[in-house]
């Protein structure tokens, strides 16, 4: 392996197919990069693609002491492995030959705690260390991903110059980076980031379904509806790629290719992670938790077979007028999402003000609006909508989000309604509107669940007329009633 002809001046350890595109990218960016890699034939595999690529200054080593030596001082070395034991074994690894003042950035998908106690432990070493979310997948890493680092400010000053330029560029927002905060703030955001993703592929699942459903659209309509929406306020990643899907035709038999795709969705914890935290948080996040709770049910595809065979479809048909459809359909897919990111928001919010971070959250917006998976026109809404107000309560009452639920509220409760009367589920949907119509109510049922609680449990009630806690004696004033 030719070495460098002076030290690297960053180094890349994990070549899976995110590690090589992100070494790579940098690369190409000008920052000579030094890659490792356990198996080796990966370290060989990357070297090949940067002679490819363009004679790219990236340089191979097969054993971590070496790869470490080769890297300028202090050295920067960037993780991309999987999350849990084998960061620690990585770690592990290089630290035996890394100097007080060497840094690490993990750029897996890890749990923030893990982050913050690899910090501390780092530190006792005299080593610096950074969690960073990298969003955009294989194409992202290499074209320029959105990237959230959070940790040692003093790490993120090493590798500032090398992430304003590796990241997404947007025109008239800048490059998809910034600092998020300390501890493992970034890895936080990253996974609330995948929260929401899971929400927004929910709600595209959804309106799908009800367009083939019940609007009876083929997938070359399909293909022309999403493309149109495309060019509209639902401009994003998400929809642009499920137009392409439509537009796939199978390689292997006839007919389309999304048609073949079994309906069993996996995933990889992040989205679980999510809805942890928001019943530890006590924020209501039932959008992505019902999308969590889809991919539950679709993997009981053999347990759903044998459903069906029970009570059959269950689908009736709803004569409906098709271009309305599609209309109301895109209404309701905006509102949704507007309630699907405001809980993504509040979450965000909750924590950073529980481990003081002090994120900024039209801050993230902006980093999310290229690069990554969720990246939207609609972001830069939200960013405004957060300049506009830094310490707005929820998304739902900035004033432009409100006026646009309101002038799509009909459309979101026809959808729904035509949904429910075709025996189609429309979970994040209908989870979105129930979340929307118990926060602009004044006054919900929840009087009676206290009251319950103080029968049964004496957990006590606040009155609405005075100040205070109150128990009442329910069980025998009721019984002297009863006698």
């Amino acid at each position: 392996m030719a070495a460098p002809a002076k030290p690297t001046r960053i180094g890349l350890a994990g070549l899976a197919v995110m590690g090589q595109n992100l070494a790579l990218n940098i690369a190409e960016k000008g920052f000579p990069i030094s890659v490792y890699n356990r198996t080796t034939s990966k370290v060989d595999e990357t070297v090949e693609r940067a002679k490819a690529e363009g004679d790219l200054p990236l340089y191979g080593f097969h054993d971590p002491e070496s790869f470490v030596q080769s890297i300028q001082k202090p050295r920067v070395i960037i993780m991309l492995v999987k999350a849990g034991a084998p960061v620690d074994q990585t770690i592990k690894t290089l630290s035996v030959y890394l100097e007080k003042g060497d840094c690490i950035i993990d750029g897996g998908n890890e749990w923030y705690e893990n982050t913050e106690r690899r910090e501390k432990a780092m530190a006792e070493l005299g080593l610096l260390y950074l969690g960073m979310g990298v969003s955009g997948g294989e194409e992202g890493a290499r074209n320029g991903p959105s990237l959230m680092p959070g940790g040692s400010f003093e790490a993120f000053k090493h590798i500032e110059d090398i992430l304003i330029k590796v990241a997404a560029q947007v025109p008239d927002s800048g490059p998809c980076v910034t600092y998020i905060g300390k501890g493992g703030s970034g890895n936080f955001v990253k996974m609330i980031h995948n929260g929401i993703e899971y929400g927004d592929m929910q709600l595209i699942a959804e309106a799908y379904d009800v367009l083939r459903t019940v609007g009876k659209l083929s997938n070359e309509e399909l293909h022309q509806v999403f493309s149109e929406w495309n060019k509209g306020e639902l401009l994003s990643f998400l929809i642009e790629i499920t137009a392409d899907i439509f537009s796939i035709k199978d390689d292997k038999a006839d007919g389309y290719l999304v048609d073949k795709v079994l309906d069993k969705t996996g995933m990889k914890g992040t989205g679980k992670w999510t809805v942890q935290q928001a019943a530890d948080l006590s924020v209501a996040a039932p959008t992505i938790a019902s999308s969590l709770d889809a991919r539950f049910l679709s993997g009981l595809k053999e347990e759903r077979v044998e459903a069906a065979k029970v009570f059959g479809s269950g689908l009736s048909n709803v004569e409906v007028d098709k271009a309305k459809l599609i209309d109301d359909v895109r209404q309701a897919l905006y509102a949704s999402k507007i309630c699907s990111y405001a809980q993504g928001m509040n979450l965000i919010r909750a924590k950073s003000i529980e481990k003081g971070w002090d994120l900024k959250l039209g801050e993230l917006a902006r980093i999310w609006k290229g690069g990554c998976i969720i990246r939207a026109v609609f972001l830069d809404r939200i960013k405004r909508a957060y300049d506009r107000n830094p310490e707005l309560a929820n998304l739902l009452v900035d004033p432009e989000f409100a006026k646009e639920i309101v002038e799509r509220q009909s459309a979101w409760r026809r959808v729904v309604c035509l949904a429910i009367n075709s025996g189609i589920s429309t979970p994040g949907m209908s989870s979105s509107l129930a979340y929307f119509d118990s926060y602009r109510r004044e006054r919900l049922p929840a009087n009676l669940v206290q009251a319950q609680r103080d029968y049964f449990g004496a957990h006590t009630y606040e009155r609405t007329d005075t100040e205070g806690s109150f128990h009442t004696e329910w069980f025998k004033i009721a019984k002297q009633l009863k006698n």
